[in-house]
């Protein structure tokens, strides 16, 4: 039996959802807003099949919320959203880290360090996108070596949730400076074989709400305001 229409229906499924997940990036489909089923499936030509696949993947990863008669509403991110993700990415981090201390390298940390040489290189460029971009894959660094994909994906799609919906073009370069700080102070941890340490930094100050809050603020401007 010929099984290339299914792979070419997942295959088409993955599209979708990557064109939703860049058009929510940029800006052009905004949270609060609704996505309208019929029209989306007629602007990409597909099939309402590969679309409302892409939709469940994006609920599942709480981008967006499925009503009945077909109705989706884009989430909005709130204040307690911020501070959930910031309790569950530092738990889960410092887990990670932990998990991974034995099996990291000398060079694994070297590497850690030339990321954050080159997060302070892009900052000083102006260069956010850059910034980001080693941000991610300095935390790679000991995500990737902890051992569990299940984790790695989760405190990867909560990230995507907190700076790719929409990416706040800017930032906040005191922030991005105080951060680069904290990282040096993670890997003179882990230099210093602290690991304990090293894992509570990163839960009760790099992503603690309390110690990052006046920040967070900032970057986020709707909820400068604290709840009622």
């Amino acid at each position: 039996m010929d099984r290339k229409p299914i792979l070419n229906i997942k295959s088409l499924k993955e599209q979708v959802y990557e064109y939703l997940r860049e058009q929510m990036r940029r800006g052009e489909i905004l949270p609060g807003s609704a996505i309208d089923m019929e029209e989306t499936s007629k602007k990409l030509g597909v099939s309402k099949t590969p679309l409302r696949d892409a939709l469940l993947q994006l609920e599942t990863e709480d981008f967006v919320t499925i009503l009945p008669r077909r109705m989706v509403v884009v989430n909005a991110l709130t204040e307690q959203d911020i501070r959930n993700y910031y309790e569950i990415i530092g738990s889960l981090e410092s887990m990670a880290l932990l998990k991974a201390f034995d099996g990291m390298k000398p060079f694994d940390v070297d590497a850690m360090q030339r990321l954050n040489d080159a997060m302070r290189e892009a900052l000083a460029a102006a260069d956010f996108d850059l910034y980001y971009e080693k941000n991610l894959a300095f935390h790679n660094k000991f995500l990737d070596r902890c051992g569990n994909a299940s984790l790695v994906k989760l405190v990867n799609n909560l990230k995507k949730r907190l700076y790719d919906f929409p990416r706040v073009k800017g930032f906040v370069k005191e922030w991005e400076e105080n951060s680069v700080g904290e990282h040096q102070a993670l890997i003179d941890l882990l230099r210093a074989g602290r690991s304990q340490e090293a894992a509570n930094h990163i839960r009760d100050v790099h992503w603690s709400f309390k110690v990052q809050e006046g920040f967070v603020r900032r970057y986020y401007p709707a909820i400068t305001k604290p709840s009622e």
